[in-house]
């Protein structure tokens, strides 16, 4: 099972499969200014809106929790680099 693990501002967050439309809410209030996305909670509940700005430091990690017992977890992480997004 892929977990995705968004990191904002110091604070985990933990989003099932699958993030293409959250990713691209987030960096669309990015490239306006700021905004309100509402971050899904990994299984139930109503999750959290966050206020995203630029220079909101955001890290997503996908992890592969549902490997093979003697498979270690395997990891990736990508950066939203805001002087890309002006």
């Amino acid at each position: 099972m892929i977990v995705h693990r968004l990191t904002v501002d110091g604070k985990d967050y933990f989003l099932p499969d699958p993030v293409s439309d959250l990713r691209d809410a987030i960096l669309r209030a990015v490239k306006s200014g700021g905004g309100y996305v509402t971050i899904p909670p990994l299984k139930s509940g109503s999750g959290v809106d966050i206020l995203f700005s630029p220079g909101m430091p955001v890290t997503w990690t996908q992890l592969d929790v549902g490997g093979a017992a003697d498979e270690q977890p395997t990891g990736s992480s990508s950066d939203i680099d805001p002087d890309e997004l002006m």
